[in-house]
């Protein structure tokens, strides 16, 4: 209802608009600053896939755990962010959807959906909104949100000083793989407040554009920290150990089996595109081995985990499905493995993480494929290959993304010592550049929290700035 009046007041006479837009603006205060006022810090928090379910309940987390107020959260996201809690608005799969043309049959869902989330937003009166990652719908949210936020607001409440909510948006977008990209951040100004970026030169280029933002580290490095109890650990450099053999003895695999780790993706649409290719991959490598078993890892979405439920019935060889929101099993799961098949580049840095070999493919509807030849300009989706420029991680993309092909990549990397041991090297270089700079760490108002120097982390560094930042006037 508050959104249908919302768009019948952007139908009537604009006269008065001008005055409507002055008499609401941004905050210029810190949010922090609101919820001394208010006693509560309100947080709208908006994710739509499984990755950004994980950094979107790591913000939670850290947020409580330094804010001197009591939080309210509301928003999307998934079962991780439901646990730090979050009051959701309605399942996060209902916009897991990447790509182009492959939105197109979800379109109606995806504008209802966009309409109850800017109305739940608007109703709880947030201090502070954060998207995360997700950019086709959460830059749509954010722009409509600012937009007609500004005028509704306005329009009920008058002179009652109330103020727009500041807009942080979490994972930059790859401006940089797009022909044009960069030029578009500048639009980005209109509705966004600030970006935080997990890649270390988003920041510089982001500012010259006149976007205010922040690097603070590659998210899945506090993979590290959860699973490590003894944190003097991280001595040793970012690094996940798990243990192979009780993962083996507890799934029944013997020592000489040879084990394939498959990554096929966190959204239905591109599970159902890429298993089926990994499934007749693993039929072309299964005579090469005495003993070969996959592991499938299965993303934290009931959709997903349905499909491949149904798949792995037919599965070519021995397959063993691993549930995920377990950062504990998923490592476990591959340091029992000799090499893994992903479908995203971003996981090819889990992967540097374990220390294992891994093959990156990707393949879209052909009219997305189209679009990417046409626009792209960097030629790698590996975070490692593209920080490196380097083609450190194998990759198969697009039409060189067959069975065929992967089965040929697999073989080399299972096989071949010198291949396996060069993503391994490059890891440690990787995982340095991805890290939190420690300009940031040594700012004044995280040393003020007195942590220790393990706890500060992506997570926390981005909460930190979400309960100071205030927009300059």
């Amino acid at each position: 209802m508050l959104f249908r009046t919302m768009w019948n007041f952007k139908g009537r006479s604009n006269v008065g608009f001008s005055w409507l837009v002055r008499s609401f603006s941004v905050s210029s205060k810190a949010p922090i600053d609101m919820a001394a006022k208010d006693g509560e810090l309100r947080v709208f928090i908006v994710s739509g896939e499984v990755s950004g379910d994980t950094i979107g309940s790591r913000l939670m987390a850290s947020l409580k755990g330094i804010s001197p107020f009591p939080i309210r959260f509301a928003g999307v996201g998934g079962s991780m962010m439901f646990k730090q809690g979050l009051k959701p608005v309605f399942p996060m799969e209902d916009i897991a959807v990447m790509g182009i043309w492959e939105l197109l049959p979800h379109l109606n869902k995806f504008r209802i959906r966009l309409n109850e989330a800017i109305e739940a937003a608007f109703l709880f009166h947030p201090h502070v909104v954060v998207t995360v990652d997700s950019k086709g719908f959460s830059f749509r949210f954010l722009k409509q949100l600012r937009e007609t936020g500004e005028i509704l607001f306005a329009a009920r409440y008058n002179h009652q000083g109330l103020v727009s909510p500041i807009h942080h948006h979490f994972v930059a977008p790859s401006f940089w793989a797009w022909k044009g990209g960069e030029a578009r951040l500048k639009g980005l100004t209109e509705f966004v407040d600030h970006i935080f970026c997990i890649l270390p030169y988003e920041e510089e280029v982001c500012r010259s554009n006149g976007l205010a933002a922040t690097f603070v580290g590659h998210p899945i490095l506090e993979d590290v920290l959860e699973l490590t109890l003894e944190k003097n650990t991280l001595q040793s450099g970012w690094k996940v150990q798990g243990n192979c053999e009780d993962f083996r003895s507890k799934h029944g695999i013997g020592s000489g089996a040879t084990v394939i780790s498959l990554l096929p993706g966190s959204r239905l649409q591109e599970v159902s595109r890429m298993l089926p290719i990994f499934s007749n991959t693993v039929e072309l490598l299964k005579n090469s081995f005495s003993e070969l078993t996959t592991i499938i890892h299965v993303a934290p979405n009931q959709h997903v985990k349905d499909y491949i439920n149904r798949t792995a019935y037919n599965w070519p060889v021995s397959v063993k499905l691993i549930p995920g929101g377990s950062p504990h099993l998923k490592y476990d799961a591959l340091s029992a493995s000799r090499v893994a098949l992903c479908t995203s580049g971003t996981v090819a840095v889990e992967m540097q993480l374990a220390r294992i070999p891994c093959l990156v493919a990707y393949r879209a509807h052909f009219l997305t494929e189209w679009f990417i030849r046409w626009k792209a300009k960097i030629p790698y989706i590996s975070i490692p290959n593209i920080l490196l420029d380097s083609a450190i991680i194998s990759e198969a993309l697009l039409q060189a993304c067959t069975p065929a092909k992967l089965a040929s990549l697999l073989m080399e990397l299972i096989l071949d010592e010198g291949l396996r041991e060069k993503q391994i090297l490059a890891a440690e270089k990787v995982l340095t550049l991805l890290s939190p700079p420690q300009k940031i760490i040594n700012s004044p108002v995280l040393q003020d929290l007195r942590l220790k120097s393990h706890d500060y982390t992506p997570s926390m560094i981005a909460a930190s700035t979400i309960l100071h930042y205030a927009k300059p006037r």
